[in-house]
């Protein structure tokens, strides 16, 4: 049954949703929330990992702006999430990425992470600077970190139809991370998110699929 614990950061302590499979943990996942917090998508996900046999955290990476956060799908939830990535910033974020993944590592598991929209970034900046394989769905602001050299196995999700990431972005990911694992779906941004009305099912259970088989590849 999952259930919120608290992580220590530099910047003080912030909560984090834990989920954990019945048997032994086949390893770790640190699940990087959208602009959302730790909402209930972000805890059905990190749940979903626990039954796939992770043991699985969500640190509530605005904790250090404002606790308890979970906004709606909606512009004032957009316009809030955004204000909230501005004040805390990336370097904070990774950091509370960092102090999940050391309590998962400190049990001895060999631990990744993934990430949806702005979290798709952090996972990806917890990959070249955590070393933590990573994968990041459709996340737009990884752009500006393109020129960090990757540290460990990266996937990235892309929607075909995401308005924030036309081909030639997608493009300039595959450019920059010739060795990363690159998948464009019939879809639009936050296809994952049953949430959402870019929600696409099909597209959804494939990057699901491959996620699960990258993370079995990459932990094992």
């Amino acid at each position: 049954m999952g259930h919120w614990i608290d992580l220590d950061t530099a910047q003080g302590p912030i909560r984090a949703w834990r989920e954990d499979p019945a048997g032994i943990p086949r390893g770790g996942i640190v699940v990087l929330q959208e602009i959302f917090g730790v909402n209930g998508h972000v805890r059905d996900v990190t749940r979903r990992f626990a039954d796939a046999g992770y043991s699985a955290l969500a640190p509530a990476l605005f904790d250090p702006v404002e606790r308890g956060v979970e906004l709606d799908y909606d512009d004032a939830g957009i316009a809030q999430g955004r204000a909230h990535v501005a004040a805390l910033g990336n370097d904070t974020a990774v950091e509370g990425a960092r102090a999940a993944a050391d309590l998962l590592q400190a049990e001895g598991l060999r631990t990744g992470t993934v990430g949806f929209c702005w979290g798709g970034s952090i996972a990806y900046l917890a990959n070249t600077r955590l070393g933590l394989p990573a994968v990041s769905y459709y996340g737009t602001r990884t752009l500006s970190f393109l020129d960090e050299p990757l540290r460990a196995p990266m996937m990235f999700h892309f929607g075909e139809h995401d308005a924030s990431l036309p081909p030639e972005a997608v493009q300039r990911h595959r450019d920059a991370h010739p060795g990363a694992v690159v998948h464009v779906y019939d879809a639009g941004h936050g296809f994952n998110c049953d949430r959402r009305a870019d929600h696409a099912p099909d597209a959804a259970a494939q990057a699901w699929a491959r996620t699960l088989d990258f993370f079995e590849d990459a932990l094992k």
